[in-house]
């Protein structure tokens, strides 16, 4: 078992060419000796860009318009590994595939599509509307509800408090993704996206469980900024099962949508 690192820059440290070490503050919100997927969910960005940037045929012009993660086990705050291949090549639509191993086992596997650009600015409208801006918001200590490194990591503001599964915020991270590496802006904000299914809980975390399963993130527009805004929305089903949706927002307005499929369990189940 490898000892996370306390580094206070970053969520990981690279210890090899696809390899990274979770620092401290990638702590998991439901366990603090598993990795948050929030931080993982950036690294796997991360290494997709740097994928494309060493692509021999780079794929210019095409813009990440959606990227899904499958959750496929117990993700251990030890050293991982992504690897990154092309599934589907093409010069308007391309489809990459990145896994998260950890100690031999995939833990996560997500699939990106690419789509071509152009200039649509003429048409460009959405029915969704703009949330107030994060200095309207109210600080909040997340660390009330939930415990790990990485919820105490982010600068988060609360907008007015609402029924029960009902929430919005804005979230920024007060450290870097990668130690000593650039990051490009899609994979910061997409490194605080998961957050979601913790801002607007139904039920206390300290009676249920309700982890998210995925995470599937859909963009009509490239994020800007250092905020990324969650107008959240959760819903429990009568047979265990729940989903975390949320409208995603920038400075600028809202950019796309995420989901989260959840597990719903009382914790004296037995």
């Amino acid at each position: 078992m490898t000892t996370p690192s306390a580094a206070p820059d970053s969520y990981y440290q690279r210890v090899g060419e696809h390899r990274y070490k979770p620092t401290a503050h990638a702590g998991g919100a439901w366990s603090t000796d598993e990795q948050h997927v929030s931080p993982l969910a950036g690294l796997v960005v991360h290494e997709i860009d740097r994928y494309l940037a060493a692509s021999e045929q780079p794929a210019k012009g095409l813009a990440l318009t959606r990227i899904s993660y499958d959750i496929l086990g117990r993700i251990a705050l030890e050293e991982c590994e992504i690897t990154v291949e092309t599934i589907r090549p093409g010069r308007t639509i391309e489809l990459l595939e990145a896994v998260v191993h950890i100690g031999g086992r995939s833990v996560v596997r997500a699939r990106a599509w690419l789509l071509a650009t152009l200039d649509t600015s003429a048409v460009a409208d959405t029915p969704q509307e703009r949330i107030a801006p994060p200095e309207e918001f109210t600080p909040w200590q997340m660390g009330d509800v939930w415990d790990g490194g990485y919820i105490s990591s982010i600068d988060i503001r609360r907008g007015a408090p609402a029924s029960p599964g009902r929430g919005t915020v804005w979230l920024s991270s007060r450290v870097d993704l990668v130690s000593g590496e650039p990051s490009s802006p899609l994979a910061s904000y997409i490194g605080l996206v998961d957050t979601a299914n913790g801002i607007a809980v139904q039920r206390s975390p300290k009676e249920w469980m309700f982890p998210n399963m995925d995470l599937t993130i859909h963009l009509h527009r490239r994020p800007e900024g250092r905020w990324a805004g969650l107008d959240t929305t959760v819903s429990f089903g009568p047979t265990g099962h729940g989903l975390t949706s949320t409208v995603l927002h920038d400075s600028v307005g809202p950019v796309g949508h995420a989901l989260q499929t959840l597990t719903v369990r009382p914790l004296t189940e037995g």
